[in-house]
């Protein structure tokens, strides 16, 4: 089983960003050296503790931090910006890291609908358009007679992968013969059906002869199940706050989490989250991630281990190589 990671750039403090880069590299490399396929980075605007706002420069960074991961967007939420545009900087960066860059593209805004209106150039998102920017996307990377040039030439086989939750992203991830990325963390109730539909539709293409599919979920690894919990929970808690208004920009420590006043609203909320994830020692996890894996028909499992300390980041990924190698 090829396993990968998905970075978010958390910050524990909205008024310490720079520890949330400066993490993000040390994970790369780390990541890098226990043997991940790819180190993925994503796309959010306007939310206090995500600092991943342009993926773009980001992967520059990480680009000149390792040396042999493959690095990525997961994703540039395209409907923000110009095809062309995109070409061209994931050409540059594909021209920088040889081999080494994959350009993933949702649909989804990353954001509130009145920051996708400030992200717009005419102030009108253009959601709608997203088959036909990846049209133009794919034309621009990979026609060598496209108008306009794009300079520098994209380098040949520079992968276009195609992120998403639900239908309308695996019928058009197939139609256009890409790889695929379904994104559980996002919404743990995405059904096993969303593969599936992706691999009976799959057309090939140039790039792409048969179907691949990622399936990127939530990973809260730990020398014992306790402490791999409590750092779910500390997760959980704060995504909870945040999506309620309550959060000041200021997550809560695993400490804070255990001794926090869990009511009726939050047991729902986190009960709602618990689908389709991976939590507990390595054993435990490695049983989850394989049937996981299976029910879904993935080739490759990406994860998302959103903890608040550093070092616990870092533990979950060494817990979780080791026992798939």
């Amino acid at each position: 089983m090829k396993l990968s990671v998905l970075d978010q750039s958390l910050a524990r403090s909205a008024d310490a960003p720079e520890d949330a880069l400066q993490e993000s590299l040390t994970m790369a490399r780390h990541c890098e050296a226990l043997g991940y396929e790819r180190f993925w980075v994503s796309e959010h605007h306007a939310f206090p503790s995500v600092v991943g706002s342009a993926p773009e420069v980001l992967l520059a960074a990480l680009g000149a931090a390792t040396s042999r991961i493959r690095l990525g967007s997961g994703g540039i939420m395209l409907p923000h910006y110009s095809p062309y545009k995109i070409a061209e900087v994931f050409s540059l960066l594909a021209n920088l890291y040889p081999g080494r860059i994959d350009l993933g593209v949702g649909r989804a805004p990353g954001a509130d609908m009145s920051t996708a209106v400030a992200l717009a150039t005419d102030g009108r998102p253009k959601f709608e358009r997203f088959p036909e920017q990846v049209e133009a996307l794919s034309n621009y990377l990979w026609n060598p007679d496209a108008k306009p040039l794009v300079s520098p030439r994209p380098p040949p086989g520079l992968p276009l992968w195609m992120l998403g939750s639900s239908p309308d992203s695996a019928v058009l991830a197939a139609r256009r013969g890409l790889p695929y990325n379904l994104g559980l963390f996002i919404n743990p109730q995405a059904q096993a059906e969303l593969v599936h539909l992706y691999k009976a539709h799959f057309t090939p293409s140039a790039l792409q002869a048969g179907p691949y599919a990622i399936v990127t979920t939530s990973v809260f690894c730990a020398d014992d199940e306790a402490r791999a919990r409590a750092l779910q929970l500390t997760f959980d808690l704060n995504f909870y706050r945040f999506v309620t208004g309550q959060s000041d920009g200021h997550s809560l420590t695993p400490e804070q989490a255990l001794a926090w006043p869990i009511g009726p609203r939050e047991e729902a909320f986190i009960a709602s989250r618990n689908q389709n994830r991976a939590v507990g020692t390595p054993a435990q996890v490695r049983a989850q991630l394989l049937a996981l894996a299976e029910r879904y028909g993935a080739d490759e499992i990406m994860v998302v281990s959103n903890m608040y300390y550093l070092d616990d980041r870092k533990r979950s990924f060494e817990l979780l190589r080791a026992v798939f190698d």
